[in-house]
């Protein structure tokens, strides 16, 4: 199984930018056009780069520095970038932000860029090497001061407002399209039920959480020995730290290196060592996958011809429904 996912944020999503361009529209023609304006000619070397369905990048060179410069029609994805500088450290590498603005018909953002393996990549070896810094960068985010007037609602509460479909919003309409599907829909409306059956074992919890970890926006050193960079911030939210897991776990069958490893036991065994006792663990674990396989059938849905990639969820989806159960 494969496919590019995005996590849509659609509690957080505002009405589409007057005159916004597009994504798709971010060409390497545009992207070069405008760093030549912008730098005086200074700008070298620019190139596509792996983008979501929010942004286009395009990598470049500015006199000695590697540099990236995104588009899109979101100034608060690049806002939430900005942000998340303040959590960078040894242990969670965020991107040096250089410069957010605006063009005459989109936002742009521009960072330093770095090199190495996208976690997605790894085979089963480089993911057990790595696993000891990607664990230290989970501890990091779980232990970030934060403020709760970040997220005006309860958490349990925020997780329900993400599955509504509100017109106006960022991905409005997905309910409508993926109820064209009758099997689909009962999923949906099932897997809603069996959530919020768990919602009472979820702590109303205020850590940062990336919520896009697996979606080439984590890089890892060729020797799988440290993270290189976590970046595309664009997700930031603030809730309970097993969501971070279930990010893994929900998506494991999608990845080889991953899927190889048993990460439910291995964060338990890393929280163990270090005297952390999680309570009802397993009850939040499966609310939170629970939630991000509707997530991602209600945003497949609004993306459209996607039909693949909605059957996949939905077997997963089906998958830990099914696990809950027993």
């Amino acid at each position: 199984m494969s496919f590019r996912r995005r996590c849509p944020c659609p509690a957080i999503a505002t009405h589409l930018a007057s005159g916004a361009v597009p994504v798709r529209e971010f060409t390497l023609a545009r992207a070069v056009t405008f760093l030549s304006h912008h730098y005086g000619g200074r700008a070298v070397s620019v190139e596509p780069l792996a983008g979501g369905d929010w942004s286009r990048a395009f990598g470049f060179r500015l006199g000695d520095r590697d540099l990236v410069v995104r588009f899109g029609a979101w100034r608060e994805d690049f806002e939430k970038d900005r942000t998340a500088t303040a959590f960078s450290g040894i242990d969670l590498p965020v991107p040096r932000f250089v410069e957010l603005g605006q063009t005459e018909d989109s936002f742009y953002a521009v960072s330093e860029r770095h090199f190495g393996l996208f976690l997605e990549v790894l085979d089963e070896g480089q993911f057990r090497r790595v696993l000891p810094a990607l664990f230290r960068a989970l501890d990091t985010m779980r232990s970030l001061p934060t403020d709760p007037a970040s997220r005006p609602v309860r958490w349990g509460q925020w997780l329900l407002d993400i599955l509504v479909d509100r017109p106006g919003d960022r991905v409005s309409g997905w309910r409508r399209k993926l109820a064209e599907s009758s099997d689909l829909d009962a999923l949906f409306v099932a897997g809603h039920k069996a959530m919020e059956s768990l919602l009472p074992a979820c702590p109303d919890l205020h850590h940062v959480l990336h919520l896009d970890l697996l979606n080439r926006n984590v890089l890892v050193t060729t020797d799988a020995s440290r993270l290189e960079a976590v970046f595309d911030w664009g997700c930031l939210a603030y809730g309970g730290f097993v969501y971070e897991v279930a990010w893994f776990t929900f998506w494991a069958p999608w990845h080889a290196g991953l899927s190889a490893i048993d990460f439910r036991a291995s964060i338990l065994d890393h929280w163990a060592a270090n005297d952390l006792v999680v309570e009802n663990f397993d009850e939040r674990l499966a609310c939170y996958e629970l939630h991000i396989g509707l997530n991602h059938l209600a945003y497949n849905a609004f993306v459209g011809g996607r039909e693949k990639e909605l059957a996949e969820i939905g077997h997963r989806l089906q998958q830990v429904m099914t696990a809950h159960r027993r």
